[in-house]
């Protein structure tokens, strides 16, 4: 498997990989995942019928050896500096979907953070952000 892949297809990594970090891919996620890549100006140019299989190619490389460190290596790899901030907040947008942080995601969080090599002001803001848009009443 290539050491790169576009930057479309790295942040669908980032939204697949904390949604399957606790084991289960909740409809809530996948579907602020599907909104996401319709949405957003980063994926203006991807083909959303390439989602599945884009998804489907991060869970083979999840399944091999070494999987989930490769395929942050491979995110790091692929995601510009200009556009690390995106791929946490996306991260997070998916961790939050189904209003309760699992344990998991936040250690998936935390992976990301450091692969991504982010700094504690950019995650602090990023994070508070979505506390304040998913609080519940």
């Amino acid at each position: 498997m290539s050491d790169r892949v576009s930057l479309p297809e790295a942040l669908i990594y980032v939204m697949v990989m904390v949604s399957a970090s606790d084991s289960s891919m909740t409809d809530k996620e996948l579907h602020s995942i599907g909104e996401v890549v319709k949405t957003l100006p980063v994926f203006s140019g991807f083909d959303t019928d390439d989602l599945v299989l884009v998804a489907q190619n991060c869970g083979t490389r999840l399944q091999a050896e070494n999987g989930m460190s490769e395929t942050l290596n491979v995110i790091a790899a692929s995601v510009p500096e200009s556009h690390r901030d995106t791929a946490y907040a996306l991260a997070v947008e998916i961790a939050v979907a189904d209003v309760r942080v699992r344990q998991e995601e936040l250690r998936m969080l935390q992976m990301l953070r450091d692969a991504l090599d982010l700094d504690k002001l950019t995650v602090a803001a990023i994070e508070r952000s979505a506390q304040a848009r998913y609080r519940p009443l």
